[in-house]
């Protein structure tokens, strides 16, 4: 990706959170909004324009440029003291997960049992954890990459084992199960690996729809959870009648 694409991306992230549209700019800059729109597709900005805009959402164009490196530098694995952190509360955890999928600081009070103060504190500890960057009037940038990782066998990894995947494979009663498949076979090594490079695709397909999904207001969109998983097994039940 081009710097000017990367100075964009975050662009548009930090007007979303801060509910700035095209025709608010538009409005402030005495120009129409199909001019503004043009600009953002093409990516044709002038450094007075990025500076204009950024005076709009009340921050320096040196901000900016910052925040744009720290978004190529994203997150894509915690340390295991930021993981054992973050499973320590779980209002930090669950504050966390919803900035790595773009809720609004306004979305996660009203949403959730956290009130304003609340948020204000959890926020300020994962801006310490350098999990977001803490921005003016409750505004924050995530610096959880989309193809985030847990550490393989660290704490996260196993609280996802032992408190997520198995409730998650038990459906509540009469929800809907979207889809749902199991299949197993005898595959040899170079299959396996065509496999586990078209679930990585996947993977990656998922990451940017959910970042693509984030333009949107939150009563149009919902949870979802994805699990993928692959290993050699076979169940206990056929394991026992080996001979």
């Amino acid at each position: 990706m081009s710097q000017i694409s990367q100075v964009n991306q975050t662009l548009k992230q930090l007007l979303r959170q801060q509910q700035i549209t095209y025709k608010d700019i538009a409005l402030k800059l005495d120009m129409s909004e199909a001019n503004i729109k043009r600009i953002f597709s093409t990516q044709s900005f002038t450094l007075d324009r990025l500076e204009q805009i950024c005076d709009i959402m009340q921050m320096r164009l040196s901000d900016l440029f910052a925040l744009t490196e720290k978004q190529v530098q994203q997150i894509s694995q915690l340390t295991v003291e930021q993981e054992k952190e973050l499973l320590a509360d779980p209002k930090l955890l669950l504050v966390s997960v919803c900035v790595r999928d773009a809720w609004k600081f306004e979305e996660i009070i009203s949403y959730y049992d956290i009130n304003k103060h609340q948020c204000i504190q959890l926020l300020a500890r994962l801006d310490k954890l350098k999990i977001i960057d803490l921005l003016p009037n409750n505004h924050f940038k995530s610096l959880i990459a989309q193809d985030f990782r847990w550490i393989p066998g660290g704490p996260l990894e196993k609280f996802m084992e032992q408190e997520v995947m198995v409730k998650f494979m038990a459906p509540k009663q009469n929800e809907p199960w979207h889809f749902r498949f199991y299949l197993r076979g005898r595959y040899s090594q170079s299959s396996v690996e065509i496999i586990q490079r078209k679930l990585n695709q996947l993977t990656k397909e998922a990451a940017v729809l959910n970042q693509e999904d984030a333009d949107l207001p939150l009563d149009k969109r919902q949870h979802i959870g994805l699990l993928m998983a692959m290993r050699p097994w076979e169940p206990s039940l056929f394991e026992n009648m080996r001979r």
